[in-house]
């Protein structure tokens, strides 16, 4: 409590005791009255008008020289304080190029940003410091873009805006940048996209068109021919069947992406059931499938039919790709900790080299593009995997040695009714 609101909380205090003496000062001089000869009245009187006066006076609110005035704050934020404030990097400049403020953000991209120094000493950027020169010559504020010389280079645009009077002595130019960056990559990733979609169906229906052609011409009348060319056809519109499917299925991942499925599902029986539906093809390519489950419920929250595709695309890339191994081995266990499932499939086939891993969940990567499209992929299966795993919370990780084969792992976690068990 401040001494102000002290003195103000015991002024009532004060004036209670003065009234109670005071009325008794009162109250005694009405009782001697009655003793108290004609005379001596006036004088009687007299004394209680004055202290009449005297209460009155006590009772009069005064002003008290400590009472507290209202503090006077600025409102208005600093200019120092806006740019600190500002999430994106901010510097502003006099007519000279020299730097007179900057914030954190910009000291973070251009490390060399120094007070009262000339931005040419820390921004290698030609286009820029032009245009510094262009706005203050015109007045006009003006955008323009640096960077991305390599693929890891950066893009930034740099919005310059003219502050106080044109013309004036205390004329600045502020520097406003924006990371591009993101925007150009993901430019990028959807031309390069269109692009090879382009292609992946263009093969298939150019080689369709062309047997249409000879069907109806020199092969018209060829029973042969005609058999061969069909079937043919047939592996074609399937080709482009399968990418509409996985274009249409990663979509659908990726639309749900922020959504954590919540529906409980045992993985044994799944994964049990999708080594059924594979088994003709393992026969088909002479591989044997070999089992190490853990005993017990493996549950975990998820979408049914999304991790019967993780399991059948992950398998059916083994028997494609490792069958000359001849043997692969599905293993499905708790970690050591209780917290995940990890579902793991190793081939015994040539492995993947070193460069390779880290590219072959992208879309269309394949380490071998005719052994890709001899086996029918799409390039798709393991980016649909990759986003399958990531909206389930869990994990995924290729690994391979060249001639060792190679080994697929997600991890999943543990659903809460597996959980209370543990």
């Amino acid at each position: 409590m401040t001494e102000v609101e002290r003195n103000q909380g015991s002024r009532p205090s004060r004036l209670g005791s003065a009234l109670l003496l005071l009325s008794a000062l009162c109250l005694g001089s009405v009782l001697a009255a009655a003793s108290l000869s004609r005379d001596d009245y006036g004088m009687l009187v007299c004394a209680a008008a004055l202290t009449a006066l005297t209460v009155a006076a006590l009772l009069r609110p005064v002003p008290s020289p400590l009472k507290a005035q209202p503090s006077e704050r600025d409102e208005t934020a600093p200019a120092d304080d806006l740019l600190a404030a500002a999430p994106d990097p901010v510097v502003v400049v006099d007519r000279r190029a020299v730097v007179t403020e900057s914030n954190v953000a910009a000291q973070a991209i251009v490390p060399g940003l120094r007070s009262r120094q000339p931005l040419a000493f820390a921004l290698r950027a030609p286009q820029v410091l032009d245009a510094i020169r262009q706005t203050f010559r015109s007045g006009e504020g003006r955008d323009v873009e640096f960077g991305g010389l390599s693929a890891a280079d950066p893009v930034y645009q740099v919005r310059l805006r003219l502050l106080g009077a044109p013309g004036s002595e205390g004329e600045t130019l502020a520097l406003f940048f924006r990371d591009l960056s993101a925007e150009r990559r993901l430019e990028s990733m959807r031309v390069d996209f269109i692009a090879t979609v382009s292609h992946e169906l263009r093969t298939p229906l150019a080689s369709l068109a062309g047997f249409i052609d000879t069907l109806k011409g020199p092969a018209r009348n060829d029973p042969a021919a005609r058999e061969r060319f069909l079937d043919i056809m047939r592996g074609q519109a399937n080709r482009m069947a399968r990418l509409v499917d996985d274009l249409l299925q990663l979509s659908r991942v990726e639309l749900k992406a922020h959504v954590a499925p919540v529906t409980p599902i045992d993985l044994g029986p799944l994964v049990h059931h999708m080594i059924e539906v594979m088994a003709p093809l393992a026969r088909e390519r002479g591989v044997e499938i070999a089992l190490a489950f853990d005993d017990g419920p493996l549950e975990v929250l998820g979408d049914r039919d999304e991790l019967l595709r993780v399991v059948e695309n992950l398998v059916e890339n083994a028997l494609k790709y490792g069958s000359s191994g001849g043997r692969i081995e599905i293993g499905l266990h708790r970690s050591e900790d209780g917290r995940v499932f990890e579902l793991t499939i190793r081939d015994h086939g040539p492995g993947i080299a070193p460069e390779h891993l880290p590219r072959v969940t992208e879309r269309f990567y394949r380490v071998d593009v005719a052994e890709s499209r001899t086996q029918g992929g799409t390039g798709l299966g393991l980016a649909i995997v990759k986003h399958i795993v990531g909206r389930h919370r869990g994990r995924l990780a290729i690994e391979s040695e060249p001639g060792e084969g190679a080994t697929a792992r997600v991890q999943l976690p543990v659903g809460p009714g597996t959980a209370a068990r543990i």
